[in-house]
């Protein structure tokens, strides 16, 4: 099973980045992601109902091997959305593109993956940057270039259903996911991309890994909300316009010990890249398939929400107005007290009864 999904993870990777020649890249320096503090609010369940209060950056959907806009998606900008919880981070993909779908058969099937940088050196551009080769590169030689992959490819997939970190493969100390392939990965460069505790041949794996992400995907043209089953595959008659939906989450902090994972931080900014891969015409997906929403690293804000931050300003302004308050009650009633005490012994003195001098 681990053998099958690398061999997979090469064909959606590797060939998808063999360039035909000088990169070059324009990227808008002024494209961010914003995620909300915004706890309560997000069901992962590939449903998109409950982020229409959440505003959204949207994206060309580029080649990422040549990214002019002469080639971008046909069927539409990608939009990217993100909350967190304090807890856990939440995001959602929304593309528009006709359904199509292939049980078993990944590159029929749309597919997506979410990028971060993790070491200081660490490019967009060859998936980390390390010039090492697939037979040299390990966490020395390409120290600092370390980037983090989710993937997710859903032609094993059942719409809505929960996929990702599961306890059989996070048993075996891997970031696998022999459901659904969504699958934790951490990389180098294209050659040099491992699932989570897992490396290069002769490296010791490490039991203490696991996936982290869980996710969930949908599209609009289908007419079934409470759920769907295997058997009911492909699930909407293929060709239907609409939009696809891909929900994931993942804790702001993960148990990582290797540098295999991002790590958020709330008020702080990571950097992150998307991908997408559609069998345009019907075609399978492979080498040209493969859009990204930028041609460089995407800022990524994790915020302390400001009405959090307003409401807990007034909350302290609050506290201490009533503390006040209550002081200057208790001074106004020990005045007033000592005010009715002076006044009664002013109009009525103690009366001393006199006594005579010869009958002392």
């Amino acid at each position: 099973m681990l053998r099958s999904l690398l061999v997979l993870l090469f064909v959606v990777f590797v060939y998808s980045h063999e360039e035909s020649g000088p990169w070059s890249c324009e990227s808008g320096s002024e494209i961010r992601v914003e995620s909300e503090f915004q706890p309560g609010l997000i069901t992962l369940d590939g449903h998109a109902d409950d982020w229409k209060s959440i505003d959204g950056s949207h994206f060309s959907l580029l080649l990422a091997l040549d990214p002019d806009a002469e080639n971008e998606f046909n069927g539409g900008k990608m939009t990217v959305k993100s909350v967190h919880d304090g807890r856990d981070i939440y995001f959602l993909l929304q593309v528009d593109g006709d359904y199509v779908y292939s049980n078993g058969e990944s590159n029929k099937c749309p597919s997506v993956a979410l990028m971060y940088q993790i070491g200081d050196d660490a490019s967009y551009h060859n998936m980390g940057g390390c010039e090492e080769h697939s037979t040299s590169c390990t966490n020395k030689t390409c120290k600092g270039h370390e980037v983090d992959i989710m993937h997710f490819s859903i032609g094993n997939a059942i719409p809505g259903r929960l996929y990702g970190g599961n306890p059989i493969d996070n048993r075996d100390g891997n970031g696998g996911d022999r459901f659904g392939h969504l699958v934790d990965l951490y990389a180098w460069n294209p050659h040099c991309r491992y699932l989570d505790g897992t490396g290069p041949s002769g490296s010791v794996n490490d039991s203490s890994a696991q996936n982290d992400w869980k996710g969930a995907w949908w599209h609009s043209s289908f007419t079934v909300h409470s759920g769907f089953v295997k058997d009911e595959s492909p699930y909407a008659e293929n060709g239907k316009k609409g939009t696809y939906f891909f929900e994931f989450s993942r804790p702001l902090r993960t148990m990582d010990h290797l540098q295999q994972d991002v790590q958020f931080t709330i008020g702080g900014s990571s950097k992150m890249s998307v991908a997408f891969w559609y069998p345009v015409d019907g075609q399978p997906w492979h080498g040209s398939g493969h859009y990204s929403v930028n041609c460089d690293w995407v800022p990524i804000d994790i915020s302390q929400s400001s009405s959090l931050s307003g409401k807990s300003l007034d909350t302290a302004s609050s506290s201490s107005w009533n503390v006040a308050s209550a002081f200057s009650l208790i001074l106004s009633v020990a005045a007033l007290c000592v005010s009715v005490f002076v006044s009664y012994r002013v109009l009525h003195p103690k009366s001393v009864q006199f006594t005579p001098m010869e009958n002392l």
